[in-house]
């Protein structure tokens, strides 16, 4: 069998966006009918949702879009940073983190997400404060043209 690629998405409590960009690219990878050649995950720079299911607007939104969503919050780990292929951070101070927890020789490459949205902009906003749902449809948007372009560049 050929090496597998791999993708880690992260987001400071792995419960709104970064399991929303999981979703997708699972979503992406499986449409491509390449799942056996990808391993995806997602994982938290902060470990205050350990377990926990994605935030309740973010399971109705993959939910509304009949994207199945299956993730417990998780801390990224410093095995990821040699694991995984690809760490897409959602915002600087993501980035900023996983640096700081990336262990002295790692081999994943650190990147923002949004880099890869073809309209921008490449910060993939917080929705988790937001008062309804509105954000997370944004940010399950910003994923699919993200996750979209990601996916056919390393195809």
């Amino acid at each position: 069998m050929a090496c597998k690629k791999s993708a880690l998405f992260v987001c400071l409590g792995n419960i709104c966006r970064s399991p929303i960009a999981e979703a997708v690219f699972a979503h992406f990878v499986r449409e491509a009918g390449l799942t056996d050649k990808w391993l995806i995950d997602s994982a938290a720079t902060a470990d205050y949702h350990t377990g926990k299911l994605p935030d309740r607007r973010a399971r109705q939104c993959m939910e509304s879009h009949s994207i199945p969503m299956d993730h417990r919050a998780r801390p990224v780990r410093a095995e990821d940073f040699t694991k995984f292929d690809y760490i897409f951070g959602m915002d600087e101070n993501n980035i900023s983190d996983l640096k700081d927890l990336a262990p002295k020789h790692y081999t994943a490459k650190i990147e923002l997400l949004g880099d890869y949205d073809p309209q921008g902009p490449c910060i993939i906003r917080d929705p988790y404060y937001d008062d309804g749902s509105e954000g997370f449809e944004e940010v399950y948007k910003q994923c699919m043209r993200c996750c979209k372009a990601f996916l056919e560049k390393e195809s």
